[in-house]
């Protein structure tokens, strides 16, 4: 290879990572907090443990067909960036405030004390778990403000190439998390309540054991300080004067048009394929019974430690394409988006290698204190184990899908991709996965796993046409945006 391609790939690389790293450290942040909120749940059962999973899942399904649009905001911020108007930057971060604002006023709160309770009693849980999966899917719903208003902020300054705030924000977000999980979850008893030995950890005074509604209100109050804090910062003196955030306040309502018209087709696309991981998880998967629901969901936590760095470099791939889109530099962009590509596929594939190897040892973390009934721990162990096979055989082509996305994302191609997600997903994830699980039903939930298997490869596959294919060189959303 020539020394100057050699300069262009490390200079490539520097230019991504240097954005990337703080956006990584963000998404595993987010991660461990769930990674956390897990184990501490785990402690209390797998029934609980499966209500954790159900309840979030649901809730955030439903939040997911609204952030797609609202992740727009950084492909409007940063084309608005590269093409030399840093003040428009303003006008689309406050309309993706006043979108997340209407969207949980209109949909969230009725959908979260509506339909969340009709839904998990179509699913014929046991008792108990309906009421635990109700109850915490219902407070991620009223907490659901923080969570949109959040993305809105964390997508404007990843479009000016600042995450570093969003970074800081997300860190001192788990910390809460942590400490008022510990506080909510146990109270005053503290851990030997529930069968550990005596670890000289005390219960904290004054709070009394909430179980799987404590660390739904924890998680909330962690969020909370993730949304407040860039928010505080982005009304700031210093942003005032290089955005004109403090001046960009009232809705504009051909901005807020604009993040519609590009984003429903994110909307639909990341809302559908989160639905049909829900029913993937609570119907394909639950109708097994609780001990693989607690299987899946221990794979899905250490699925998400592999793919949400991936998702970091995504989103930094949405802030470079975009700003070298709108600076008229489709060779640029096309380089910065096959530089995260290895980068990406490099982290994943080494997760795919450390889930073969340790598969058993990694899912008896969250079963060996946690399952009084030696007999069902075991079961979880090696239901668990045998998913993660499959977690790791699609891992690399997960990350290709999830890096080209964010790619086509940052050039505003987002119909297509929505298009064939809908349709794989459908297929695949729900179809393929309810096929298997009748034709086979010797596979148990694996089954459906494998069907889900085939989804991410192909999914993968597709995108990867798509970005190589082009049409996406020629799109600058700056040009045809909405004047106000």
């Amino acid at each position: 290879m020539p020394i100057r391609k050699v300069k262009t790939a490390v200079r490539s690389a520097g230019e991504v990572w240097s954005l990337a790293w703080p956006t990584v450290i963000t998404m595993t942040s987010y991660t461990l907090m769930q990674f956390v909120d897990s184990i501490m749940v785990a402690q209390l059962g797998p029934l609980e443990l499966a209500a954790q999973g159900n309840g979030g899942v649901w809730s955030w399904t439903i939040i997911a067909f609204l952030v797609g649009a609202i992740s727009l905001v950084n492909t409007f911020v940063s084309q608005s960036v590269g093409a030399g108007e840093p003040t428009r930057a303003a006008r689309y971060a406050w309309s993706g405030i006043w979108l997340a604002m209407l969207s949980w006023i209109v949909i969230l709160l009725p959908a979260g004390f509506l339909l969340i309770p009709i839904g998990f009693s179509w699913m014929h849980h046991e008792p108990r778990l309906e009421l635990l999966e109700t109850q915490y899917a219902q407070l991620m719903m009223a907490g659901g403000c923080f969570t949109l208003v959040g993305k809105a902020m964390s997508n404007y300054f990843f479009g000016i190439a600042r995450p570093k705030i969003v970074t800081l924000a997300a860190i001192l977000g788990n910390v809460v998390n942590i400490v008022m999980n510990y506080a909510l979850i146990y109270g005053d008893v503290g851990l030997p309540q529930f069968g550990l030995p005596p670890l000289g950890i005390p219960g904290v005074p004054w709070f009394a054991p909430m179980g799987v509604a404590g660390a739904g209100i924890a998680t909330v109050m962690g969020v909370a300080v993730e949304c407040l804090l860039p928010l505080a910062i982005f009304l700031g003196p210093k942003m005032a004067r290089e955005f004109h955030t403090r001046t960009s306040w009232r809705p504009d309502w051909g901005a807020i048009r604009d993040l519609i018209r590009v984003g429903w087709p994110a909307s639909v696309q990341f809302g559908n394929e989160m639905f049909c991981w829900s029913v993937f998880m609570t119907i394909l998967v639950g109708e097994f019974g609780t001990d693989h629901l607690a299987a899946g969901w221990i794979v899905l936590r250490y699925m998400h430690l592999s793919f949400m760095p991936a998702v970091g470099f995504s989103i930094a791939t949405t802030t470079l394409v975009g700003r070298s889109i709108g600076a008229n530099k489709p060779e640029l962009a096309e380089r910065y988006a096959r530089t995260a590509l290895w980068m990406s596929v490099l982290y994943m594939a080494t997760w795919g290698v450390l889930m073969m190897i340790f598969r058993e040892p990694m899912v008896r973390l969250f079963t060996t204190a946690s399952v009084n009934d030696g007999a069902s721990a075991q079961h979880v162990v090696e239901l668990g184990s045998r998913i993660m096979i499959c977690a790791a055989i699609f891992q690399a082509f997960d990350a290709v899908g999830i890096v080209y996305t964010g790619a086509l994302r940052g050039a505003g191609d987002t119909f297509w991709p929505g298009v064939i997600t809908v349709t794989l997903s459908w297929s695949l994830i729900v179809g393929g996965g309810a096929w298997i699980a009748h034709a086979y039903p010797q596979l148990g939930s694996v089954g459906p796993w494998i069907g889900s298997t085939v989804y991410i490869i192909i999914l993968g596959a597709a995108m990867t046409w798509r970005f190589e294919r082009g049409p996406w060189r020629t799109h600058r959303l700056v040009l045809h945006a909405s004047k106000g």
